[in-house]
């Protein structure tokens, strides 16, 4: 077998084999296809799709590649995965809530993609944080604090590794079987039994309508129930940033601040009602609503931010920002956008404006390129929000006031403002489990 022989039947939008799945994985983990192969049968996947079956073995050839942990952390191990969007930094919050409520949350996270932040990119901003840990250790941090956040490591699931970086500088990161693998695999090597999905629909999301989000969600609730895992989805939404925070170091700022009881809206919204979810399915609930009374009393008592104390000292951060954020990397250069006319935010472009996040330097354009922590702005203004001409509509961090400037022209051409009044934007659309689909209405 060979590589061009695999290119080909993709390019001709033939079903590839399990063989030949198989294959190009391997090739792909153990460095013997090289990134230009393998980047054109990525765009080849990306243009002429992949059939359920190929999505499943694509899915768990991946997940073999390298280790299988099967880890014993004295509960059911949970992993939350988010498909990407702008200022989405529900892991930082949920994580150690969950973890406070009695859940073993073993979080396998990737660095951004595309317009989209990273957790490991969010975590590295905390000095002396470890992304990186034995695999032993993982597991031993989540017995014993009942929540780790890692990257991924070269003995799991090393293919997805380099498929990853490569879809991210290639144009292929909105394919449902390339995403379907990606997540799932990284999160069956990894040992989760019980797995949350939020999944994003809107302007800022992988996925821009819901009808494409519930179609992705279905599809990975359907090859976790093959693998025989406890596989859920929520679709929720991508208008706008989830969080007024984006950029690495102030998405982590504000993850503190909701933990910490001076910040809400719409990133807590969500990050308890996903948090409610991981402790259903890992069965340290029996309902819904009593998860949420869980997580509630968590939140209220501090649990959650000390648990986000644990899980930093155990991996080597600087848990001293928990009470201090201002010990967080600072941008050099901070001032405001003003608006230069009046009406009401009626659209976000969030892809528009998590690049112009990525041009500031808290992302990625080349798979080397390096992360700047500091850069990044906060929106002050939501959609359906009145804006007065002279009102500041976000705070930039930049390096300079070159890129200052830059960053103020992209932010601004992403929003758009009517006359008239505008409804905000909506949170949460449905649930998706091997059941069905139950429509959401907040």
């Amino acid at each position: 077998m060979d590589i061009l022989s695999v290119l080909e039947d993709k390019k001709r939008k033939k079903a590839l084999t399990k063989e030949q799945i198989e294959f190009f994985v391997r090739g792909a983990a153990d460095g013997t296809l090289p990134d230009y192969q393998l980047a054109a049968l990525l765009m080849a996947i990306r243009l002429n799709g992949m059939d359920a079956r190929e999505t499943a073995d694509l899915t768990m050839a991946m997940a073999r590649s390298g280790d299988m942990l099967s880890p014993q952390v004295g509960g059911v191990p949970v992993d939350k995965h988010s498909t990407g969007g702008v200022g989405d930094t529900t892991t930082l919050i949920l994580a150690p809530l969950v973890a406070a409520c009695g859940g073993k949350v073993l979080k396998m996270s990737g660095r951004g993609l595309g317009h989209t932040g990273g957790t490991v990119d969010k975590l590295e901003s905390i000095a002396g944080f470890r992304v990186s840990l034995p695999e032993e250790e993982f597991v031993s941090i989540v017995r014993r604090v009942g929540c780790a956040v890692v990257g991924q490591s070269a003995q799991l699931a090393p293919a997805d590794k380099r498929l990853y970086a490569l879809r991210d500088v290639t144009a292929t990161v909105d394919s449902i079987p390339l995403i379907v693998s990606s997540i799932l695999s990284k999160k069956f090597a990894a040992g989760a039994r019980a797995i949350v999905l939020d999944v994003k629909a809107g302007s800022g999301a992988l996925m821009p309508t819901v009808e494409a989000s519930i179609q992705l969600a279905q599809a990975m609730v359907d090859i976790g129930a093959h693998a025989g895992r406890s596989v859920i989805a929520v679709v929720s939404g991508m208008e706008e940033p989830l969080g007024s925070h984006v950029g690495n170091a102030l998405e982590v700022r504000e993850a503190i601040d909701v933990l910490a009881g001076r910040a809400g809206g719409p990133l807590k919204t969500v990050s308890l009602f996903l948090g409610a979810q991981m402790l259903v399915a890992s069965g340290v609930a029996d309902s819904e609503e009593a998860a949420q009374k869980m997580l509630a009393e968590a939140l209220e008592s501090g649990a959650g931010l000390r648990k986000l104390k644990e899980m930093i000292t155990a991996q080597g951060g600087d848990s001293a920002v928990c009470d201090d954020p201002s010990l967080l990397p600072r941008a050099p250069y901070i001032r405001p956008v003003i608006a230069k006319t009046a009406g009401y935010l009626s659209h976000v472009n969030g892809t528009a404006l998590g690049l112009a996040a990525q041009r500031m330097g808290a992302g990625r354009v080349r798979k080397e390129d390096p992360i700047d922590p500091a850069v990044g702005f906060v929106m002050e203004k939501r959609i359906g929000d009145r804006i007065e001409k002279g009102d500041v509509i976000c705070t930039l961090h930049a390096k300079d006031e070159t890129s200052a400037r830059e960053a103020e022209s992209r932010i601004l051409d992403t929003l758009t403002l009517s006359p008239d009044p505008a409804p905000r934007a909506r949170l949460l659309y449905a649930l998706i489990t091997p059941k069905g689909v139950t429509e959401l209405c907040q």
